[in-house]
Order: structure tokens, then sequence, then C-alpha cells
């Protein structure tokens, strides 16, 4: 039967603009980028099962990520791909990531024609089986900042040609089979001593030979890590390396170099990890006085002249180890060697230590190993109720009656520990599956992290394992990977003195991770985020092959259903073909609505058009773009006075006469028209002396900005760091403690609604010209009325230090987790210090010294900040409250309330009474709003919080 259809036009016209965009949809991609990705699938097998089709973009194929048409990030590591590196990928002109990590699979040599990708910023290809040389083309990719080819079977020598990437960041070549020296620039020729904005060169467990080029330490180097451990170098350590000031970890360990240690190595001030073991250095031991930053020293095996402890072994307040094996010591070992207050290991077997090893006099609860295997020590005197490890096999106390015991044998010092799993009920799992932290059967990615630096050794501490599925929990949701829970174990110091963790990833919501998730956790991980990096140091991260994807094809499926899908894709196509215009049309229309309402989102704010003023916000003014351009001269950099990754902070004078602090989000960082609008509506609701007050906003020309009462003397962070510090004595700081909180509490307690801050630190607190403190920056806030009906954030934000452990382990946020992060604020009052500083969070530091006595305030001095006086009233009270607000558990901090009252008692013990610091800084007794709400905590309410409850012995974080 022949059917015949009559065409209006409205239909022609129809059917036309389907087909123009199925033609378009169709040439979406680049057809050079189509060709190169048909030739990489033709040299790889286990490529995702949608690749398919040839339109790889509008495809959505897993991997790619495409900007106007054309591939520029090829994300697929730990997908288990199989096969050679073709040339063809070169064609891949627009490409600026390359991620294949952790694909054992993927072999071969890498092309010269690499070169051709010059807008290539990111190329890791760490953990495959790739050999051959490095090609001298890599030098020609000029915008790369990170280059990570480790773990792989790569020989030959480092190209000079890297010396032409001047931009380049992270340099990683670890553990392959390269050979040759390290190359150094001569006349036309670059070297690795050009690069000197690279901050990390990690050239460990290869075959290098020869020296250590004199040249690469040159004064305008930003190098922080020199890791060149495990070769075959030669000669001495470069004297010019105490040029390099930056310097924070150095590894030579591991090769044949000799001579003396250059005698101004301590000019490396900034230096945590010092790594020197085994090698043929010889002459005096260094000198390290003050180096006060060293966490970790390790010396053993080298041929030093046989000498005394040197005086540094108790002056480095922040070591945490001591390693000199077979360094020629001799005489007695010093008593106060084991009273500095961070130290957990101490190895100084085959020496020549000869008398009484006392460690009677430590408080030290970290320390765990003592080793003196195979000296001549001849009494031993023990601390009370330590549960350090000592071993002092090999020496005279151990002959005779003393031999059996326990210090007399030999012992396993690589001990570890892992996180106790959570309590759950009997639960059963199908084949290979695993039971999670949170009691879910699930498949996890599995891997190890492998960590080049780290500031510790004390692997019995469960601390740092918890710290450590903190910080990964919060690096995955902050990028929005479903990750449900991570379960860490196995933490062991391998061949190489580096630090793994054995680490298992769980899915969220489902048995299985996708491969978009598998390889977008590995490459998170070995792009290092800082919430890891910053406290552990520089790892790599090598997975195991994953076993099962959730989008993998069933081939019993595929060959039943082979007939059902063609004879669906024939029968649908042309329903297909009018759905696709249909849906087209839909989806312009959403977007127009859409776009309306984002270009105009304050549209039913009927604004004065005088004066600007929003009646719907109490007191806020609507800005035009051209006002806060004048008042700032054109947003000039000299009217900067701060910055961060929302953008900057622009002082400037508005008509009025007053001065406003313009905070002007960058591109990046733009919110929703609508997020701002919920943003600007919330901040327009706080009136209260003690919070920044809002004074406007702009919304136009692409622009977000929040204009801001001036605040002149800065944030409690400059003026505790800062040339002001010597002004903050203690009843300036108990001040500032009153007034930050009485702002807390009023958003919490008497805000409509109330105000989860989510980020108080003392970078948000600012300080008027009176020393009135005011709690800021309201960017990640939350309504209160929110949490209540069930919130749980599926990314946690806030600041490294200060957040809440609860919840960066749950995702739940409550106002006690602000709580927290004021508790860290008290301690920063108290001790000067930053909340992670050298490898320590400030309240295992605090906790730690008041560890170990009957009176755990008669230790507080230790941590006491140098610029307060050394008797304080008050004080301990002011210590437990803060160690109360930064108890593990919200449900056992106090209210800001509470905390409000508490301070308040604290000043009146210091007789420091609140109308003598309401006369110098402007001080209410209460925390009322300007309209004089009457606080419920003034008056005849008593702080009920009883001081004596609280949670002093807090576990360290």
């Amino acid at each position: 039967m022949i059917v015949s259809w009559e065409m209006g036009p409205k239909i022609k016209v129809f059917l036309s603009l389907i087909s123009i965009q199925v033609l378009i949809v169709a040439a979406s991609t680049n057809s050079a980028d189509v060709l190169a990705l048909k030739s990489l699938m033709s040299g790889w097998t286990n490529t995702p099962p949608n690749w398919v089709g040839s339109d790889p973009c509008g495809g959505s194929w897993e991997g790619i990520s495409c900007t106007n048409s054309r591939v520029t990030s090829l994300k697929l590591g730990g997908t288990n791909l199989n096969g050679y590196f073709s040339n063809d990928i070169t064609s891949l002109s627009a490409l600026q990531y390359l991620d294949l990590s952790n694909n054992k699979g993927l072999t071969g040599t890498l092309p010269q024609s690499i070169g051709n990708l010059t807008n290539l910023s990111t190329l890791m290809l760490i953990g495959c089986s790739f050999f051959g040389l490095i090609p001298d083309s890599i030098g020609s990719l000029q915008q790369l900042t990170y280059l990570s080819l480790n773990s792989n079977n790569f020989s030959g020598p480092i190209p000079n040609s890297i010396g032409n990437l001047n931009i380049l960041i992270w340099l990683d070549v670890t553990a392959n089979q390269l050979n040759g020296t390290i190359p150094i620039s001569k006349g036309t020729t670059t070297g690795l001593d050009m690069l000197v904005n690279t901050k990390h060169f990690h050239l460990g467990q290869n075959q290098l030979v020869g020296s250590i080029p004199s040249q690469l330490f040159n004064p305008n180097m930003q190098m922080i890590h020199v890791i060149l451990d495990n070769n075959l170098l030669t000669d001495r350590i470069p004297y010019e390396m105490g040029n390099v000031q930056t310097l924070e970890v150095v590894r030579l360990n591991g090769n044949s170099l000799n001579g003396s240690v250059p005698a101004n190595l301590n000019y490396l001030t900034s230096l945590s990890e010092l790594y020197l073991a085994n090698n043929n250095l010889t002459g005096v031991l260094p000198n390290l006085t003050g180096m006060d930053l060293l966490n970790y020293v390790d010396m053993s095996n080298n041929s030093f002249d046989a000498s005394s402890a040197p005086p540094w072994f108790t002056s480095l307040q922040s070591l945490t180890t001591l390693m000199m094996e077979r360094t020629q010591l001799q005489g007695h070992i010093p008593v106060n060697l084991f009273s500095l207050p961070q130290l957990q290991t101490v190895v100084l077997s085959n020496n020549q230590l000869n008398g009484t090893l006392n460690v009677a006099t430590t408080s030290n609860s970290e320390l765990t190993l003592v080793d003196c295997t195979n000296n001549v020590i001849t009494n031993y005197t023990k601390a009370t109720g330590s549960t350090a490890d000592v071993i002092l096999a090999g020496n005279p106390i151990c002959n005779g009656t003393n031999a059996s015991q326990s210090y007399c044998s030999a012992q396993n010092s690589n001990s570890s520990s892992s996180i106790p799993s959570n309590y759950c009920p009997t639960t059963i799992c199908s084949s290979n599956e695993v039971l999670s932290p949170n009691c879910t059967c699930a498949f996890p990615l599995t891997g190890t992290l492998h960590f080049i630096s780290f500031s510790f050794s004390n692997l019995e501490n469960s601390t740092y394992s918890k710290f450590l599925v903190g910080t990964l929990m919060s690096a995955f949701l902050s990028s929005h990977l479903p990750v449900d829970s991570v379960a860490v174990s196995d933490p062991t110091i391998d061949m190489y003195s580096y630090l793994q963790f054995t680490i298992q990833i769980f899915p969220s919501g489902q048995d299985e991770f996708n491969r978009t998730a598998v390889s977008g956790i590995g490459t998170l991980l070995n792009l290092q985020p800082f919430q890891i990096k910053d406290y552990f140091g520089p790892f790599f991260f090598i997975s195991e092959n994953y076993c099962c994807f959730a989008d993998a094809p069933s081939s019993t499926n595929k060959s039943s259903n082979a007939g059902i899908i063609a004879g669906a894709a024939v029968g649908g196509s042309v329903l297909v073909l009018l759905l696709i215009g249909v849906g087209i049309y839909a989806y312009r229309q959403k977007k127009r609505v859409e776009r309306t309402s984002e270009q105009n989102p304050f549209a039913s704010w009927e604004s004065n058009k005088t004066s600007g003023d929003v009646p719907q916000l109490k007191g806020a003014k609507l800005f035009s773009f051209e006002e806060l351009e004048k008042c700032t001269d054109n947003f000039s950099e000299a009217n900067v006075i701060g910055a961060g990754g929302y953008g900057k902070v622009y002082k400037g004078t508005i008509a009025s006469g007053q001065l406003v602090a313009i905070k002007r989000a960058q591109q990046g960082s733009l919110q929703g028209a609508l997020e701002f609008k919920t943003e600007i509506e919330l901040l327009s609701r706080i009136n209260h002396k003690n919070v920044v007050e809002l004074v406007g906003f702009c919304y136009e020309q692409g622009e977000q900005m929040l204009v801001y009462e001036y605040v002149p003397n800065g944030t409690l962070n400059e003026n505790l760091a800062g040339k002001e510090r010597k002004k903050m004595d203690w009843m300036r700081r108990l001040s500032v403690a009153l007034d930050s909180a009485r702002g807390l509490a009023y958003l919490h307690e008497l805000a409509n609604p109330p105000i989860i801050h989510r980020d108080i630190k003392s970078n948000n607190i600012l300080l008027d010209d009176q020393l009135t403190a005011k709690v800021a920056d309201f960017g990640l806030s939350k309504l209160r009325g929110d949490i209540e009906k069930g919130y749980v954030t599926t990314q946690v934000k806030g600041t490294l230090g200060y957040m809440d452990p609860e919840y960066y382990m749950t995702q739940q946020l409550t106002e006690k987790s602000d709580v927290y992060s004021f508790g860290v604020v008290l301690l920063e009052l108290v001790t000067g210090r930053a909340p992670i500083a050298r490898g320590k969070h400030i309240v295992r530091v605090v906790n730690e010294a008041m560890d170990g006595s009957e009176d755990p305030y008669s230790n507080l001095q230790e941590v006491l900040d140098p610029n307060l006086d050394r008797h304080l009233v008050g004080l301990e009270k002011f210590v437990e409250l803060a160690m109360s607000c930064v108890s593990d558990s919200g449900a056992g901090r106090p209210t800001m309330g509470e905390v409000v009252r508490e301070i308040e008692n604290i000043i009146q013990m210091a007789g420091m009474n609140l109308d003598k610091i309401k006369s110098a800084n402007t001080i209410s007794s209460d925390y009322s709003t300007e309209e004089n709400i009457q606080s419920p905590y003034s008056g005849e309410d008593p702080f009920h919080y009883s001081m004596g409850s609280l949670p002093f012995n807090v576990e360290s974080h």
C-alpha cells in the first residue's frame, strides 16, 4: 500500500528543522577528533560500552569532555584498558587533560608526536606499563603544569627538553628505570635547573647516576620537594642546596653519596623531613640546630666520624622520628631526648652508646619505640606507665639474669593499625561483595596510597587513619563523587621508606561504581587534593583492577536481545526524529524562561529608582555596577584588601561617605542567580553589633558583588600573627572571644530563622577600630530550618582544621559544627598557633600538653602564645571551655549561649568586669540585637552547662 502525505507549509518547516538539527548533532564533534578516538578504540580493549556512534561529544562518551565540539579531556584512569598508545591520539589537538593512570594493560612507548598536544596542561600516566624513552618532544608541551609518569617502565635519560616547561609545577617520574645523569642546561641545551617555578621534583626509585648538580639549587628555584632517593647517585651533596630556603622535604637516601654533609644545611629552616640514610657520607654529623620544623630525620647507615650525641638531639621540638642506626654514635644517650613533646620513634641501633638508657623523665604519650639494639648499654630506667617498646637486645644489660626481660628480645617495630569497623548487625554479603563502614554490601574500589612525605611514624595511633578517612571523604564529596564511605587499613613503611595505606572506597546509592566514578576518584587523588596533601604530604594512588563496573554489558543479554534491539532501532527511528523536534522546541522554550529568570532574578523587588533601597530587604541597597566601579577607582589593585578562591575584596567609599568592603566574585565562583538572591535575603535579616552588616549588593553585567560595612583592623588571624600581635593581651583576647561568641550565639538562637555559619575561623572574625569582633562571611551558611528537616550535605564545606570531624565523617550538619570551629578559634587565642601546623592539629597539640600529668593544666605553658604573660587568671577555665567545644561528639559540646555565659564568668574571674571591657571595646554585656531583643542568657538565667562535666580529655584529631 502506498501512502501519500500532503504536507502543509508548517509541517514542511517542522520536518526541515528536524533534519537540520539531526545534521547538527551528527556533526557536533570535530571530525579529526572522531577519527582519533576511533583509532584509539581499534588499539584498545575494554573501552567503555557507550563508545558507540560517531559523536563522542554529543553522545556523552564516558571519560570524554568537550568544549565547542572539540575533545578537551580524556580521563579513563582505572578502567582496565588494554592496548597501545596510538600515534593518532595526537590528532586530539585541543586536548587539555589526559589521564590514563592505573591501567596496567596499557603498554608500549610514548610517540614523539605527543609533542603535538600543545594545549595539554595535565598529563598523568601513573601505574601503567609504558616502556622505552620519554620522548624529547614532551618539552614542546608549553602549557603543561602537571606531569606524572611514575610507576611505569620508562628507561633512558630524563629529557633535557623538560627544562622548556616553564610553568610546570609538578614533575614526577618516580619508580621507573630511568638512567643517565640529572639533565642541566648548558649553552643552548635546556635542563631541569631552568624549572624555576617547579615545586615538586620527584625523581626517586630510578637508576640515575653521577653527581647531584649544584645548578639545580640556585636561589631562584621555588622547589619545596627534592626527591632523589634510591638511585645510583655519587659524589657530594651540593653546598648550594642550602640556598633554596623554600625546601620542605629532602630525600637523598639510598644512593652512594659521599663526603661530608654541607655545613649550611641548617639554613633550610623550613625543612620538615630529611632523609640521608644508606649512603657513604663521612665527616662530622651535620648540625641541625635551628631547624625547628623538622619532624623526621633519618641518617642511618653512613660512615660519620665517631661522636657523642649532638646538642640538636634535644632541641628540635617538632621532632617525631629520629633514625640514627650505624652512625658511629658513642657515649651516653641524652636524658632530655625523651622529653621532646612530639617524639614517637627513636632508632639508635648498631652504635657504641653506653651507660644508662633513661626514659623515666618522659611525659610524652606519643613515644612508641626506642630501639637501641647492639650497643654497650648497661642499665635501663623505665618511665612509669610508659607503653613504648624498648629494645636492648645485643647490649651488656641483656647478659645473664636480664636475658629474659621483654626488652632483651628483638621485636617487630613496624606495627600498624586500622580504624575499628562500625558495629553492623549480622549481615552476609554475596560473593565478592564487601561490608562497608556504613553497613552496606558493595563492590569497593581498592588501592594503595603511597606517601612520599609524612611527618609521623607512630602507626599504632588510629588518629592518623581516622583523619585520613575524614579528609578523603571531604575531598570526594567536595568533588561530587558518588562515594558512600572509605575504609583505611594496614599502614606500613615500605622498603623505600614510603608510607602506605590500603584503602577501600565504597559506592553511594548502588553496589558498583561506573567507569566515570572510578576514573574520577583516581584523577582526584593523583591531583593531590589539598585536604590530604596539606596534612600528610604528597603521594600517589595505585588502584587494583576494578571487578564489576555498573555499566558493564552482559554478554548473555547482548546475544539474546540482539534481534529485539535491532527491531526497536528500526521501528523507533521515525518516532525518535519526531521527538527530537518536539524535544528541541520544548528545551529551548524552557531555557528561554530560565535565562529570563537568571537575567533578572530580582524583578520581584520593586526598587526605588532614586535611592536604590529594596523594601523587601531591611537597609540593603541595590547598587549599580557603575557606582561600585567609581567608588573603588575602577576596581584598582591599590584598593584590594583581601582575596580568596571566591575573588577579591575592595575598599571603597560610597556616595553617602560610608567606607565599605566590596566582595566581588570572580567568574569561576559565581553562584546561580537564585542562590545569590537567597544569600542576600539571608544576610539582610542579620542585625547585630557583633556580625558584619550587609550594606547592599550588585547584580548586573555578569557581576555578583556584596557590599559590607568596612571593618578597619583586619582579621583575628592577622592580629594574632602580624605586627599587631603584641597588642593582643589577655584582656583583648577575652573580649574578642566574648564578642564573636555573642555574634555566633545570635545567629544560632536569635536570628529569624536561625543560621548555621559553617565556616567559623579566625580569618572570618574581623576587628573594628576599637577591636570589637564581628563575625563575617556567610557564603557557606545554612538556615537551621533546613537542617531540622533532615538536611544532609552532599558536599562537605568549610576550612580544614576548623571542620567538625563528626560533620565530615557523617555529612550531618548541626549548629554544634559551628561550636567545634569556635573551639578551635579559642585555642588559637591561647596558643597563637594555626589550626594545623607542622603536621599536627591544634586540638592534638593542646591535648598532648595536658596529658600525662596529675594536674593537666600545669603543662599549658608549653603551648601558650609567647606574646602572653605566663600567669593568666582564668586560663584553665578558658582552655577547659575550648576543649569542651572540640569534643568529638556534638552532643558533648555546649551551645553558643552557654559559651557566652562561661566567657563572661571567666572575664569576671579575671577581675575584668564587663563594664570595663565595654568602655574599652564598646562591648555589650549581652548579645541582643540592636533592637534590644533580650538575651536568654542575661539576667537570672544561670550557665547551666556544668563546667565540671565538660569532657576535657578529648581524643586527638
